[in-house]
């Protein structure tokens, strides 16, 4: 849907977005530049510049510099407060969405998005986001090229600082870490079994339409990473998490088929009628 948004833009570009990663503006820019219009169309880009953002790379300031330096018309704004994730070609159509402009906000995650198509719905939409673009700090490039130089230095400071940690604190704060880790795990497996889960997964997934098992499977683990973890095996609670989560997507699918909530012609797998 994204790349189809882009295509469909002839004047001009919002695309307002908290986190912006290089593979999704690289995206933009060879769009532009395959249709010959990278010095005509004008990208307004809406995100929020700070530097914890920069510093730990959820916003890719050196993706920004490389549009800036692409697009003839590209516009820069800063907004403290942005955390919409909102994106519109012209007034043909809008998108209004939980992803952002980032790889797995596009094509990995789970994403949720509306979009508009009729004319005053996205003119409404266009107008917001117009206006709000005027509360924000517009960033030149020379100032792109600043805050890209003075992240690339506040990273190495960081990197420095975090290697001079003595040993036993980065043991303790790992330590930590794990902990917290197993209580997300210990809260993940209250409720429902390793079973449970796969089985509402499986069913949520052929919902949508019929499935093979090869299909299923990479769906299923990128909705649940944590029990799908192919380098640990850990079972809390009775819950199951890491290598042999494959087995009990296998068990469910066996259990569901049986019962007749789904069914198997052969290749693939749909919900039973």
């Amino acid at each position: 849907m994204f790349q189809q948004l882009i295509s469909a833009a002839q004047h001009d570009l919002i695309l307002a977005s908290p986190f912006i990663k290089a593979h999704s503006a690289d995206q933009i820019v060879s769009n532009l530049r395959r249709r010959g219009v990278e010095k005509d169309i004008r990208v307004m880009v809406l995100t929020n510049l700070r530097p914890e953002s920069l510093l730990n790379g959820s916003t890719d300031i050196g993706a920004l510099s490389a549009m800036s330096g692409a697009l003839a018309r590209f516009e820069l704004v800063h907004l403290p407060s942005l955390h919409a994730k909102v994106y519109v070609a012209d007034e043909s159509v809008a998108v209004v969405t939980s992803a952002n402009l980032t790889p797995p906000g596009i094509t990995g995650n789970l994403e949720y998005g509306v979009a508009f198509a009729d004319e005053t719905s996205v003119r409404e939409i266009r107008h917001d986001f117009e206006n709000y673009s005027l509360l924000g700090a517009r960033i030149g490039h020379d100032n792109i090229e600043v805050l890209l130089r003075e992240t690339t230095e506040l990273k190495a400071a960081f990197l420095k600082a975090e290697r001079s940690i003595r040993s036993e604190f980065r043991r303790a704060f790992q330590k930590k870490l794990e902990a917290a880790n197993l209580q997300l795990l210990r809260r993940r497996a209250e409720g429902k079994t390793t079973h449970a889960i796969f089985s509402d997964t499986i069913l949520f997934l052929l919902a949508r339409g019929p499935l093979r098992t090869i299909d299923l499977n990479p769906l299923i683990q990128q909705i649940h990473p944590d029990l799908c973890d192919d380098t640990i095996d850990r079972v809390i609670g009775g819950v199951h998490f890491g290598k042999r989560w494959k087995h009990y997507v296998r068990n469910a699918q066996a259990s569901l088929k049986r019962t007749g909530r789904i069914h198997l012609d052969g290749e693939y797998w749909h919900l039973g009628s």
